[in-house]
């Protein structure tokens, strides 16, 4: 990745922010919303609370899990913003919605929604956590 390359997303990150800055009502939570931003879409491999807070900056988990537990703020209202700022900038009318339901294996119980449950990555009922993932293709630019 090159700076500008860098600075281009570091300037399109500051314009999502400012289009849902405002549904966090006060500064600490919108600082917080930026760095949780940061922290998913940061080359760490894995994205829990630690992972985050150390891209953070922080010493321990607990500013982001403050940040997912107790800040109030409207969820719809950020979905629809982000939306409106996908459609602005990706819209394509040919595009389509890619849903995809994966199975991650499990040896222990302790990760969040991990449970016996069927898996289609295992093909049978295995310990396991389900994580849903929705992407969107597009052959923009593409003749």
């Amino acid at each position: 990745m090159s700076r500008e390359d860098a600075e281009r997303w570091a300037a399109a990150l500051e314009e999502v922010m400012e289009r849902i800055g405002g549904r966090f009502g006060r500064i600490e939570p919108r600082r917080r919303a930026v760095a949780y931003l940061r922290g998913l879409l940061s080359p760490a491999e894995r994205k829990n609370g630690w992972q985050l807070a150390e891209v953070a900056g922080d010493r321990t988990p607990d500013g982001v899990q403050d940040f997912l537990s107790r800040v109030h703020w409207d969820a719809d209202a950020v979905r629809d913003d982000l939306r409106a700022y996908i459609i602005e900038h990706l819209g394509d009318g040919q595009a389509v919605l890619v849903l995809d339901e994966t199975g991650f294996l499990k040896k222990g119980d302790k990760s969040c929604g991990v449970q016996r449950q069927y898996s289609g990555t295992a093909g049978r009922i295995e310990n396991c956590q389900i994580g849903v993932f929705l992407g969107y293709a597009s052959l923009y630019g593409q003749p």
